[in-house]
């Protein structure tokens, strides 16, 4: 039976640009005078999405109209597309298309999406009666690939130790982040960095594949360096993120999210293309699924497919999967919560269910090896929390940021991120949540950073004013890439967070890192004086580095460099400066740093405690 044809004109488009295209259908029967024809380029409006074209023919550009037979244009016209915020296109014919005629689309100057993609379908609908009953649908497809090469990332561990090798990922991306390897002929990309072996001179093409892997790099002395690729072509330099070598370590830094989506996939429709592009294009170490746990949300099907992909994808040493829901209270003690399971195909915890409708319940029904919860967005005023139920052997950590703003503390009070809005719609700060607040009160947590999101709770924020960041990143200190490993280090406060750059930051109280717990029982003189040392590597210029102590700023190093080492002695006498336990805990103070970049970046470490324990007084002896 002969069959219809469809081809595109051209084939391959490049990301980002805007050519002139040509749907071409040649019909193997013949359409009648008044068929509705319809056209849909499948764009879901986003930014990064197909551009929807407008129907003046008096235009020139971003425009659509069809070509009949005869050479004769014909105007569309916008339609409504069922369960799509963006329309479709309609054509009327004012005559017959008889068989074996060529019935064309033309769209000139409308801006491609900005993602690569491979047979990039466009659906074509027939209704020979002009009924609007639109069925089955013809596919146009082209390829959609990276466009002129404009950044080379270099990936690379942030911490290593002296002698021992590592390898390195560059990527060779577009203005939009897609691999490419549209590179004008001849270039070459030459690498260095400090205590460069005199027998590595390396000079790389532009692979066809758009990456490339480095492998034995080492450094012969301890320091923070940063590796250079360099352009002989436009001249340009390339660094990456900062590498901090030590003389002898056993743990290393991973990086990636519990909490977070991407803006190019949506993670409960195809979780697999999701978790590739975390562990394939961002590069991270780990991630957890965050679906929100209500049924509009995530059906009981498109969880079964998520806890199967994500056990499938989570690879020891490689890519550390993390199987995760979000459960949201009434109440403004319960708040946003991120379930994460420490096994594979677990169930969803639906709030609907009586066993499962209070935070108390859950907890109650499981133990601290079943998973760990992350109180999140705990200033977003209408799903905040007050900590007032702070469960720690669940609550290690809590997020500190995501890219709706930080929960640190009030705009007021410093916070250079704040849950805002810029408009009459959206969601507002309110100080009951604040991260310091509940550290004054004697919360023991560590802080992770989340991602975008626009699901659930967040859903309306793209329609607001809501003002958005950019997402963040979790840093993990641990011994190794398995799931075990990076829950262990999460239990010791080892981590810390940033607003998505990989930040490096070490902070010790006394020689204790970052989310340890000291006593002045074991180490009293640490009611005198408190020894801070640290150290931050940015991924661009520092701007400050500040030590806060029990919520307040104590000290601020101002700098221009990229890093940073520093030391401070906090020599007040600890009892005028403790806070009060509100349980039976003895008296405390606390501290963290606060990094920040010329470019705005930030990076919070976990805080360190030191509890407070009078000297019991001298015994007396009695006389004999």
């Amino acid at each position: 039976m002969r069959r219809s044809i469809c081809s595109c004109e051209p084939s391959l488009v490049f990301a980002g640009d805007s050519p002139n295209l040509k749907f071409s259908y040649t019909t193997a029967v013949a359409i009648p005078k008044g068929a509705h024809l319809k056209f849909d380029l499948l764009s879901q409006g986003r930014a990064i999405d197909w551009q929807i074209p407008q129907t003046n023919l008096k235009e020139k550009e971003n425009l659509i109209y069809a070509e009949l037979p005869d050479g004769k244009s014909l105007a569309a016209k916008e339609i409504e597309t069922p369960d799509s915020f963006q329309p479709s296109f309609e054509f009327i014919l004012p005559c017959e298309i008889k068989t074996g005629e060529v019935f064309t689309i033309h769209i000139k100057g409308v801006r491609s999406q900005t993602y690569v993609q491979r047979r990039r379908p466009f659906h074509f609908y027939i209704d020979p009666k002009g009924r609007g009953d639109f069925r089955e649908h013809e596919v146009f497809t082209l390829d959609v690939r990276g466009n002129k090469l404009h950044l080379i990332r270099i990936i690379v561990p942030s911490i290593v130790t002296k002698n021992r090798r590592f390898d390195v990922m560059v990527r060779f991306e577009d203005a939009f982040s897609n691999l490419t390897c549209n590179a004008p002929e001849g270039t070459l990309i030459e690498l260095s960095y400090e205590h460069l072996r005199e027998n590595l001179n390396w000079k790389l093409f532009v692979p066809e594949t758009g990456f490339i892997n480095l492998p034995n790099l080492y450094f012969n002395e301890p320091g923070i360096y940063k590796i250079q690729l360099f352009n002989n072509h436009t001249k340009e330099k390339f660094y990456s993120a900062p590498i901090k070598c030590f003389a002898e370590n056993e743990h290393m830094t991973f990086w990636g999210l519990f909490h977070g989506e991407s803006e190019k996939v949506d993670s409960t429709e195809n979780i697999e293309s999701c978790l590739r592009h975390f562990r394939d294009e961002k590069s991270l170490n780990f991630f957890a699924t965050s679906p929100f746990e209500s049924t509009e949300e995530t059906s009981n099907d498109d969880w079964k497919r998520i806890s199967t992909k994500t056990a499938e994808f989570n690879e020891d040493t490689r890519f550390s999967a993390f199987l995760g829901f979000q459960w949201c209270g009434d109440e403004t003690c319960e708040g946003l919560r991120q379930i994460i399971y420490l096994r594979d195909q677990k169930p969803i915890l639906r709030k609907k269910e009586s066993k499962s409708n209070l935070l108390k319940k859950i907890y109650k029904s499981h133990t601290p090896k079943d998973f760990f919860s992350i109180p999140s967005f705990t200033m977003g005023k209408g799903s905040h929390s007050d900590f007032s139920d702070f469960t720690p052997e669940y609550e290690k950590v809590v997020e500190i940021y995501n890219a709706w703003g930080s929960s640190e503390c009030t705009e007021k009070e410093g916070n250079l991120r704040p849950i805002t809005f810029d408009g009459k719609k959206g969601i507002s700060e309110t100080a009951t949540g604040s991260i310091r607040r509940a550290l004054n009160r004697n919360c023991r947590f560590g802080f992770v950073a989340g991602g975008l999101d626009d699901r659930g709770i967040f859903a309306d924020c793209y329609q607001s004013d809501q003002v958005q960041y950019s997402p963040g990143l979790t840093a993990i200190i641990a011994a190794n890439q398995t799931r075990e490993s990076l829950y262990l280090a999460l239990c010791n406060r080892s981590c810390y967070a940033t607003t998505g750059e990989r930040i490096i930051i070490g902070f010790a109280v006394a020689g204790a890192s970052m989310g340890k717990e000291l006593s002045t029982k074991l180490k009293p003189g640490l009611v005198l004086n408190r020894y801070i040392t640290g150290y931050v590597a940015g991924t661009a210029p520092l701007k400050e580095i500040v030590i806060i102590r029990n919520g307040e700023e104590l000290h601020t190093i101002k700098t221009t460099s990229f890093k940073e080492e520093f030391t401070f002695d906090d020599s007040e006498l600890m009892t005028k400066i403790l806070l009060k336990s509100p349980d039976e805990r003895p008296d405390f103070v606390y501290y963290y740093i606060r990094a920040l970049q010329e470019d705005g970046h930030m990076a919070w470490s976990s805080p360190i405690w030191i509890d407070y324990h009078p000297e019991a007084p001298p015994v007396s002896k009695k006389p004999k």
